[in-house]
């Protein structure tokens, strides 16, 4: 009787670890030519040629370069660590219940983040005035901005930290101008704050602006 070998598995697990290093190289090959050369001036060839693979791959995965950008960003928002910022930002504030340490801590995530998307966000401000694409993404992340807001103001409401007169929409608007990369970029960029001193400023800023006073 003929022997017959076991057929192999299909090893599907690495071949998603590669996909994902490929996906990461092309995204840093990506980031740092759009950052470089400008949005219009950068092609899906010499970002093919820097990553080393092909420009159908890229075109495959990402659709062109905006995709590639809105990918860059949405990269940037998970911060510096495994952990996505915003699932850490919930965690923390979950756990904690003194509202001034969730502000602290909130100063640090916001500065953790806007030190990775600030760049890539001037980029999109830059090249929304010409490109439709761009302008599409510079609205959506606004407006993701303003609904992480919205949730982050209603904890606080709900909670009770909310100082007397300040209203959920007037929250909103101090958590979403706190977290803009507007504010990133003229503090540490233009006038050479460190990133730990723009998260006190922010959250001392948002301390005074939306809990009720220390007794």
């Amino acid at each position: 009787m003929e022997h017959v070998k076991p057929r192999r598995r299909y090893d599907s697990s690495g071949r998603q670890a590669q996909a994902r290093r490929n996906r990461e190289t092309i995204l840093d090959a990506a980031e740092r030519q759009f950052l470089e050369g400008g949005y219009a001036a950068t092609t899906i060839a010499a970002i093919a040629g820097e990553a080393g693979v092909s420009v159908e791959t890229i075109y495959k995965a990402f659709g062109g370069k905006p995709g590639l950008v809105r990918a860059i960003y949405d990269r940037g928002l998970t911060g510096r660590k495994p952990v996505p910022a915003f699932q850490r930002s919930d965690a923390m504030r979950e756990r904690e219940t003194d509202p001034r340490t969730i502000m602290r801590n909130w100063g640090v995530l916001t500065s953790e983040v806007s030190s990775v998307v600030a760049p890539i966000a001037r980029l999109v401000r830059s090249a929304a005035a010409s490109d439709p694409d761009m302008a599409a993404l510079l609205r959506t992340s606004n407006d993701t901005r303003e609904e992480r807001a919205r949730h982050h103001a209603r904890f606080l409401k709900q909670r009770g930290y909310l100082r007397e007169g300040v209203t959920l929409a007037q929250a909103t608007d101090i958590l979403w101008t706190c977290t803009s990369d507007e504010l990133y970029d003229l503090l540490v960029v233009q006038r050479g704050w460190s990133p730990p001193r723009f998260a006190r400023f922010l959250a001392d800023y948002m301390i005074a602006t939306l809990l009720r006073p220390a007794h």
